[in-house]
């Protein structure tokens, strides 16, 4: 299996034309963990993945994987380091004519000179990771939606990538089978301690599936960090996002004039109470992920630079055990609970 590496982007910006979809974007993808980014429709959240596969170039900034940076490195080498990827498109992106077998199987044919009875064993293993065993010689337009999205997965986890990359994989899916896809995502880091960005509209999927959240708003990255730091942030881009509100600054056309915003704060728009923070997935199997210690030394080494009520959600996310290794005084409300952090 892959094991995830950190993903460093520095200054990123990205125009067609004259028109700019994003500016100066700056962020740290720590190895192993679960990010998610979000955004109203139109803030080129695809974009930003097809440049981090060096599918689209950006006009500036770049982008570090194991200390190569992709928006500058000779193709030889953009090719080797795209290896590390998985991707996981919108529809599955998955071949009509081929079976979920092939379907499966091409990149392995594609990319490396394995034997076919190799290429079996990798097909089926993989399958079995996303519940398809038994669907092998189904072709793509026999399933559901739901199956086609976990065909494109195992495919995706071919190669055993370092950094699996989901664009909107709960688009076209009802919340049943979303719910199912996010606890399988879970599982699959836990397997693979690879390196999630998931892309998506869902609010249930950012307030219960990443270690980190991002937000991308008005041609930049409004705010980026682990999820607590989000999720209780009174931030007016954040907090109207996260609770789906009509009130705040994004519009129809995604950033409201001034006119607008006036109109809607002389009305006597009330200020919203923040939902109770929602436990994170854990796998399936009451086991933990190898980046769930990591992540926790992490956030526990910047708490102080984080705002009160995300310090507060990170203690209270800590079991008794977890509070005296870090020196943690005080009772938590979830500290026998599901492990939160």
């Amino acid at each position: 299996m892959g094991v995830g590496v950190e993903v460093k982007v520095e200054g990123l910006s990205k125009s067609f034309g004259r028109a700019n979809v994003w500016s100066d974007v700056t962020f740290t993808m720590p190895r192993g963990e679960i990010n998610v980014l979000l955004g109203p429709s139109g803030t080129g959240k695809s974009v930003f993945l097809k440049c981090l596969i060096g599918l689209l170039k950006p006009e500036a900034g770049s982008i570090f994987i194991h200390d190569t940076d992709l928006v500058r490195t000779k193709a030889d080498r953009l090719y080797e380091i795209r290896k590390l990827f998985g991707v996981l498109f919108q529809d599955g992106a998955l071949f009509g004519s081929m079976n979920l077998f092939d379907n499966v199987a091409f990149p392995l044919r594609e990319h490396t000179k394995k034997k076919e009875s190799e290429i079996r064993d990798i097909v089926m293993e993989k399958m079995d990771m996303v519940g398809l065993t038994g669907d092998e010689m189904k072709l793509p337009g026999e399933i559901s939606g739901g199956m086609r999205k976990r065909a494109g997965l195992a495919r995706g986890l071919v190669l055993d990538p370092e950094i699996m990359l989901f664009d909107e994989p709960d688009s076209g899916l009802d919340p049943v089978r979303t719910a199912y896809l996010n606890q399988l995502i879970v599982d699959l880091n836990q397997k693979t301690d690879s390196t999630f960005l998931i892309v998506t509209h869902d609010i249930n999927t950012a307030q219960t599936l990443p270690d980190n959240i991002g937000i991308m708003y008005h041609k930049h990255l409004a705010m980026f960090g682990p999820r607590e730091l989000l999720l209780t942030s009174e931030d007016p881009v954040v907090s109207q996002f996260l609770n789906g509100r009509r009130e705040g600054p994004i519009g129809m056309s995604e950033e409201k004039d001034a006119d607008e915003q006036a109109a809607e704060r002389s009305s006597g728009a009330k200020k919203f109470q923040l939902p109770a923070m929602k436990p994170q997935i854990m796998p399936m199997d009451g086991g933990t992920r190898a980046a769930e210690g990591r992540r926790r030394d992490r956030v526990m080494g910047m708490l102080h630079e984080l705002p009160l009520k995300a310090q507060q959600a990170i203690k209270d996310s800590l079991t008794d055990e977890q509070r005296r290794q870090y020196g943690v005084s005080g009772g938590g409300a979830h500290r026998d609970g599901p492990r939160q952090y």
